[in-house]
C-alpha cells in the first residue's frame, strides 16, 4: 500500500482556507493513507486558551462526518491535526478517520510542548492502536513532542502498530536525529507529518522547518521534503514486514526484552 504526507502552511484562525486546500490535496491524493500536520486546520500558536477554544471542534462537527464520508468513499484513511474541544477540557488532537463506518478515532497529545501547557489539557487517552481491515494495516498515533518519549513509540509498537503516523509542528533541529531510531528500535513505519512557515504571536517567531519523512522500519528514509516547500511526499510500504521482530536468525527484539529490569 501507499501511504503520503502533507507538508503546508496553514493559516493561522482560516479554517475554511486551511480545510479548502485539506480536501484538494485529499482529493488529489492516490494513495491508501494520508497524513496532515499538527493542528492543521486552525494554526498554531495561540494566545490564549480562550482563543484556541474559538477555533476549536468536535468530532462530530460536520468537516468530520465529511472527511469520514470522503475516507469511507475513496477507501483512504486519513490523519489530521486539529484542537478538540470536549466539554470542558480543550485538547491537542488528531482525527484518524477509517473507510470503515464504525471506526471514529481520536487522539489526544499527551506530552504538551513549551506554551502548549497553558492552552490544552494534557491527553487523556494513552497511547492505542486502531485496525484498519481495508486496507488491512494497525496504527498508531502520536503528535509532535511525543517524539522524545520512547516509551510512546514503544508502547505503540508493543500494542501491534505496523505503522505510528506523527502530525507535528516541529521547531527543533533535533528531532530528526531520534525519529529514525524510534521506526528502527522498534520495527515498524513512522511518517512524520511537519508544517513550514513563520508564525509571530505571543510575543515570539516560530519557524517550522518541514523537512516531512517516511522511514522504513529499519530507520531507513523512504522519502523526505525540503524545509521550506509546499509538497506531498509518498512511499509504498508493506504492514506485514513489521510483524517479525527478528534481525537475524538468533534475535527477536520483543522477545529478548528483559523488562523485569526496566524499573
Amino acid at each position: 500500500m501507499f501511504i503520503s504526507v502533507v507538508q503546508f502552511e496553514p493559516k493561522f484562525g482560516e479554517i475554511e482556507a486551511n480545510y479548502s486546500k485539506i480536501l484538494n490535496t485529499i482529493s488529489d491524493d492516490k494513495s491508501d493513507i494520508i497524513v496532515f500536520p499538527e493542528l492543521c486546520l486552525t494554526g498554531y500558536d495561540f494566545v490564549s486558551r480562550d482563543e484556541a477554544k474559538k477555533f476549536a471542534s468536535e468530532v462530530n462537527d460536520l468537516i468530520f462526518i465529511e472527511l469520514k464520508n470522503i475516507a469511507i468513499v475513496k477507501k483512504k484513511i486519513i490523519v489530521i491535526g486539529f484542537p478538540e474541544i470536549s466539554d470542558d477540557k480543550l485538547y491537542n488532537s488528531a482525527a484518524i478517520l477509517l473507510p470503515n463506518p464504525q471506526l471514529n478515532n481520536v487522539y489526544r497529545k499527551t506530552h504538551l510542548f513549551f506554551r502548549e501547557r497553558f492552552i490544552f489539557d494534557e491527553g487523556d487517552k494513552g497511547f492505542f492502536v486502531i485496525e484498519s481491515i481495508e486496507p488491512e494495516i494497525k496504527i498508531g498515533t502520536m503528535i509532535c513532542y511525543d517524539w522524545r518519549f520512547p516509551e510512546a513509540s514503544r508502547t505503540l509498537a508493543l500494542n501491534g502498530a505496523d505503522l505510528i503516523v506523527c502530525p507535528s509542528n516541529l521547531v527543533t533541529n533535533v528531532w530528526h536525529i531520534a525519529t529514525p531510531a524510534r521506526a528502527l528500535e522498534n520495527k515498524v513505519y513512522l511518517a512524520v507529518a511537519n508544517r513550514i512557515g513563520i508564525e509571530n504571536r505571543n510575543g515570539q517567531e516560530l519557524l517550522f522547518n518541514g523537512s516531512s519523512q517516511i522511514y522504513s522500519y529499519n530507520g531507513s528514509v523512504l522519502a523526505k521534503a525540503l524545509s521550506d516547500s509546499v509538497e506531498v511526499i509518498s512511499a509504498e510500504i508493506d504492514p506485514i514486514k513489521t510483524r517479525n521482530k527478528s534481525f537475524n536468525e538468533f534475535n527477536d527484539i520483543f522477545a529478548d526484552r528483559r523488562s523485569q529490569y526496566y524499573s
